[in-house]
Parts: structure tokens; C-alpha cells; sequence
């Protein structure tokens, strides 16, 4: 297998992959929140209900209030992150082999060999490749030829990194 392909210099590309990033790392921020404000909301309601005390009160408001913004801390993360990236668009590619992904971004080069690839998540128009529990890189789909993408996508799920589908 050889994929050969090249990144365009488009200002909103680096705040694509910074939302693509972010929305892996922090869909436990969303999770946990909700269920905080949940808490909060029903503990608020029962202590109001029953009118226990301003100070169990106070607990259920802070859960909920806490709950909150833990789930628009993901939103907002995201959305700095694309605002401050805008700047870094310069002209890259992709070479991916059977022995590894090479990267190069304006003048900077890296590689990531497969032996060192945990897993590969599949986020929108991204595979985010791994390595060990870290995020390491991501392979944007859409920039790839349909029979690149299908290619890889098959070498991925025949190593054990991407589930078949």
C-alpha cells in the first residue's frame, strides 16, 4: 500500500482538526456535566419541594451550576481553539506505507510508525490515530481519493486498529 496525498494551506483546516481533537477529549467533560446538572436539578427540585434547609439548597444549586459548565466547557474549548488556529495554515501531505504514516507541514516532518499505533478512532471527516492512549495524529478522510480511503480504511481494520464497517 502506498497513499500519497497533499494538504491544501486552507486557513480553517487547522481549526478542523483542533475541533476534531477536542471533541474526543472532551466528551467526558459533556458526559459528566450532564449528569451533575441532572443531579443538581433533581435534588434542588426535592429540596425545594420539601423546603429541607438553604443549605442542602445551596449543594443542588452548585451541582447544577457546576453540571453546566462542565457541558459548555467542551463547546467553548473548541470553539478557542479554532479561533486561535486559523493562523497556522500552511501547505502539508500525507505518504502512508504499510511501515508507517509520514506527515510534513510547511517545513516540519514526522512519522508514526504502525507497530507504535494503539487504535484509531473514526471522528467526522478524521481517522484520529493513537499511539498508546494519546492522540498522536489524525488522517483527514476527506482530502483522500474514495479507493485511498477504502484502502486504508481496510488495512486499518485487518490490523486490529479500526473496527470493520
Amino acid at each position: 500500500m502506498h497513499i500519497r496525498f497533499d494538504v491544501p494551506a486552507d486557513p480553517a483546516y487547522p481549526g478542523r482538526v483542533a475541533a476534531a481533537l477536542s471533541s474526543v477529549r472532551l466528551r467526558r467533560f459533556s458526559l459528566i456535566g450532564a449528569a451533575l446538572a441532572a443531579v443538581g436539578a433533581v435534588g434542588a427540585a426535592v429540596s425545594w419541594g420539601f423546603s429541607l434547609g438553604e443549605r442542602f439548597a445551596s449543594l443542588w444549586w452548585v451541582l447544577l451550576v457546576g453540571g453546566l459548565a462542565s457541558v459548555l466547557y467542551a463547546p467553548w474549548v473548541r470553539w478557542r481553539a479554532r479561533r486561535r488556529s486559523d493562523d497556522y495554515a500552511v501547505e502539508g501531505g500525507y505518504d502512508i506505507t504499510d511501515d508507517n504514516i509520514m506527515m510534513r507541514s510547511g517545513s516540519e516532518s514526522g512519522g508514526i510508525a504502525w507497530e507504535g499505533v494503539a487504535q484509531v478512532r473514526d471522528v467526522g471527516d478524521f481517522w484520529i490515530v493513537y499511539v498508546g492512549r494519546m492522540p498522536a495524529t489524525v488522517i483527514p478522510r476527506w482530502l483522500m481519493s474514495a479507493g485511498d480511503a477504502e484502502t486504508l480504511r481496510a488495512f486499518m481494520a485487518a490490523r486490529g486498529l479500526l473496527p470493520p464497517g
